[in-house]
């Protein structure tokens, strides 16, 4: 029996029935649907419009179509059911009688779905944080075992000034952790029960929500029945979150994919994620990485596409938020997958240490510690600045770096400079300089791996 076919006389047509079903990939969301109907059942058998024993047959009827749907996912998957909802009531009704059509007293699939969306959304945001703390993870890991390895920073492509590997590391760390920040704050706001407020306009059956709402977890109740029907701020919400993680995902397959190249050299990434050209014996490609980076486009894509959906939307519940749930989906497996992709690569990652660390002592990146040391000695910085760029245009028509410089090309500068600037110039002493809280000094870049690894020692699924 359909769940509205009762003013219809008309079979509808068979093209437009495949259209509008949704059962394809609403699905998957079949856990959260028994979940939240068994709190329903209890809530109808304590209002007193089920008895006893059809409370327990619904229990146990709801319990073991779960059980069958998780071990036969193909059996939910190739009934001919119009959705997860119709499809949960028909095998109820199949397996206890009519007592199962009581089943949806006071609800309407309008907020059954909102329920059912904030149930699974909420198990995936756990596991996505959790995927977050374990890529931070081998984040801290690959600092902590090359801490003293020292690199060229950056800035617009160009060698800007050296820094400790693990401190380019902790960038990402840092990133990660307002990923899981905004997890956290989204899976806050999504934790709120639509149950109970029907169609749109609420119910007339004395369900007690709040009841329902501790039941389910929620930590409260929708307060406008139109808007909990209407709400897909939460999915929105989580994709947006998703799409941040994303962005950082795709700069880290970046920095990694320009770091694996042989004009760089900096790492190598390992045989167990790497492929090889169809054509050429010699190619090592990152196509985790590059996939990674491409994949971003498409959570972007459909955060996107789900504004658009909810723009021009009326009051309350309207088809076209069927189209939530494919984008929301590919979001969840998209990030799922790429966050446990790079935690892969980086637990597999090899580095050049060397090769960093040649780079590091190029391309002029100390010219900033010799403004510093002019500083110190009291010239004022934007004077030492334009003095540093005229020693550095007398160096490289030189072609020599700067910490070879004699003394005495030093002085025909400025008197300032004196026997300790060759040694201000040197690599260690250029990154151990920047001792300021935050900065790449190896006693700060110490400090923010302890303060890592105690963040994460605790941090559980939803961190909550």
């Amino acid at each position: 029996m359909k769940l509205w076919g009762g003013r219809f006389t008309g079979e509808a047509d068979a093209v437009f029935a495949q259209f509008n079903a949704s059962l394809s990939f609403d699905s998957r969301l079949i856990a959260a649907d028994i979940e939240g109907s068994l709190a329903h059942a209890e809530s109808l058998a304590r209002a007193g419009i089920l008895s006893s024993d059809e409370a327990i047959g619904i229990d146990r009827a709801l319990r073991e179509i779960a059980a069958r749907a998780s071990n036969d996912s193909d059996w939910v998957r190739k009934s001919d059911a119009e959705d997860v909802h119709s499809f949960v009531e028909s095998e109820l009704v199949q397996a206890i009688g009519n007592a199962g059509y009581k089943l949806h007293t006071g609800r309407s699939r309008n907020d059954q779905i909102a329920t059912d969306l904030r149930l699974f959304l909420r198990g995936e945001i756990d596991l996505v944080t959790q995927l977050i703390v374990d890529l931070q993870r081998a984040i801290v890991t690959v600092a902590e075992a090359n801490v003293d390895l020292v690199m060229p920073g950056y800035t617009h492509m160009q060698r800007a000034q050296p820094v400790l590997f693990a401190h380019w590391a902790l960038a990402y760390f840092e990133m990660l952790a307002r990923d899981r920040a905004r997890m956290r704050e989204t899976r806050a706001r999504l934790n709120e029960l639509p149950l109970g407020a029907g169609a749109l306009a609420g119910t007339g059956f004395d369900t007690d929500r709040q009841a329902v709402a501790r039941r389910l977890g929620f930590d409260r109740v929708s307060a406008n029945s139109i808007d909990a029907v209407s709400d897909r701020d939460f999915v929105v919400d989580f994709v947006g979150a998703g799409a941040l993680v994303m962005v950082h995902l795709s700069r880290l397959a970046e920095d990694l994919i320009i770091y694996s190249t042989s004009e760089f050299g900096f790492v190598e990434l390992s045989d167990s994620v790497s492929t090889g050209s169809s054509l050429m014996p010699q190619k090592k490609n990152p196509d985790p990485l590059e996939l990674i980076r491409g994949k971003a486009g498409r959570v972007f894509g459909h955060h996107a596409g789900l504004l658009a959906t909810l723009k021009g939307l009326p009051l309350a519940y309207n088809k076209d938020m069927q189209e939530d749930k494919e984008p929301l989906f590919d979001t969840i497996d998209t990030l799922e997958g790429s966050l446990r992709v790079m935690a892969i690569v980086l637990r597999n990652l090899k580095l050049n240490g060397a090769r960093m660390r040649e780079a590091a002592q190029g391309g002029y990146q100390n010219a900033t510690d010799l403004a510093d040391y002019l500083v110190r000695s009291g010239m004022e910085f934007r004077i030492a600045h334009e003095l540093v760029g005229r020693i550095v245009g007398h160096a490289l028509a030189e072609g020599k770096p700067l910490e070879v410089l004699p003394l005495s090309v030093y002085q025909q500068f400025s008197p300032l400079f004196g026997e300790d600037v060759h040694s201000a110039l040197l690599l260690d002493s250029a990154v151990g300089s920047k001792a300021g809280y935050g900065g790449t000094s190896p006693e700060r870049v110490a400090q923010a791996l302890a303060r890592a690894k105690e963040g994460l020692e605790n941090a559980g699924p939803a961190e909550s």
